[in-house]
């Protein structure tokens, strides 16, 4: 059969310009990311650093309204509540925050990613105006994994994060064949704000491999850490694809007591493949000061985002002086206390307490803006201030 050479020309032009690609494994055709066309290294110490130098010392919180259980009901059209937003970042500006830590949600963008990108613009908006800084955690395997769409049912009273949901989640998390899905979610959103200076760090995946074996054990994803190792080196491939001007993070989440060469293989991968380092330490002022040490081996600049468990001796008084010592951006978890529950303990989950417990586990604020602790936001202030 004869060929028509300029026909077939014409058809590749056309393809080129429409953004598809062939796809060699199942031989069809898919659209292309949203991508620059190269992938992005791992940043150099130098550029790292270069990056920090930008900064004033961050400190601020991981933040949800107290209006929000979880990311979805943060994010929906129909439960976001950026009036609520507005004066809560308000009161982190007033405390001297400059930088939260805000966790989204691969279904919100699914169902509606137009208006999901809308209302991060919002979002943005409001923080810009309260003069804060933004690092988006886009994965988490910590909590329900079995996230659902539209309104999100009431928390268990008195439980620690009773409502909070994992993203991807189990089904898609155990199933390859659905992380094209992960992959169009990270790259869309990445590729929407990788120049915008009001975001200046991604956070990739929040403690891959959670077992999670004092809440949802029973019901998670046998060996996980497996699935998730898997999907976090996908994660890192995909986002470097985008090409972001932000640095990329992940946090190494169990090694406290461990040196480097110790860790497990997440926590080895995170350390060896994020730009700037980050990790969490909920443990006393000589662990937290022993990890940091540790970790400021890499030559890198060091990220906390995640400590602040006040019985369990993680508290502001004892260590954000260690973090201003070196230098080290701080991210508590939580603000204002509300539908989330976290100034209850972790132990609540396998005995849930039946009042609103003395001594807050989390939290900064009550719901109205006034402290929990009046000497707790002094002390916080004062130190911010001195920088």
């Amino acid at each position: 059969m004869k060929t028509n050479s300029k026909l077939i020309v014409a058809i590749c032009i056309i393809a080129i310009l429409a953004g598809w690609k062939f796809n060699d494994t199942n031989n069809t055709i898919k659209e292309s990311p949203k991508t620059t066309g190269e992938t992005a290294h791992r940043w150099s110490i130098e550029k790292a650093n270069d990056w920090q130098q930008k900064y004033d010392w961050l400190v601020g919180a991981n933040y949800i309204p107290s209006t929000a259980m979880n990311q979805l009901e943060m994010w929906q059209q129909a439960s976001f509540d950026p009036k609520r937003i507005d004066q809560e970042l308000q009161w982190a500006n007033e405390i001297g925050f400059n930088t939260m830590r805000v966790f989204l949600h691969n279904l919100a963008w699914e169902v509606d990613n137009t208006g999901f990108i809308e209302r991060m613009e919002t979002f943005l908006q409001i923080a810009d105006k309260h003069h804060i800084k933004i690092m988006f955690v886009l994965l988490d395997d910590v909590w329900n994994p079995n996230p659902k769409l539209g309104t999100q049912p009431s928390p268990t009273p008195h439980v620690h994060n009773a409502g909070w949901v994992q993203s991807p989640g189990k089904s898609i998390l155990s199933n390859k064949s659905q992380w094209g899905r992960v992959k169009d979610y990270v790259q869309g959103v990445m590729s929407h704000f990788k120049d915008d200076k009001r975001v200046i760090i991604w956070d990739l995946y929040n403690e891959p491999g959670n077992p999670n074996q004092d809440s949802y054990g029973d019901i998670e994803v046998p060996n996980k850490d497996k699935h998730s190792l898997a999907l976090l080196k996908n994660v890192t491939q995909w986002a470097r694809e985008v090409n972001a001007t932000q640095p990329l993070t992940i946090d190494i989440w169990r090694a406290i007591h461990t040196p480097i060469e110790k860790m497990n293989d997440i926590d080895q991968f995170a350390y060896n493949h994020s730009d700037i380092i980050s990790f969490h330490c909920y443990a006393e002022a000589a662990s937290t000061e022993k990890m940091v040490k540790e970790l400021s081996k890499s030559g890198r600049p060091l990220l906390c985002t995640e400590y602040m468990a006040r019985p369990v001796g993680s508290t502001f008084e004892d260590i954000l002086p260690i973090f201003k010592k070196y230098h080290i951006a701080a991210y508590n978890w939580g603000f204002v206390s509300g539908k989330s529950q976290t100034i209850y303990p972790w132990r609540s989950w396998k005995k849930p307490l039946i009042k609103e417990p003395d001594l807050w586990f989390h939290d900064i604020l009550k719901e109205n803006g006034t402290p929990y602790k009046k000497e707790e936001v002094k002390f916080i202030k004062s130190l911010i201030q001195k920088n």
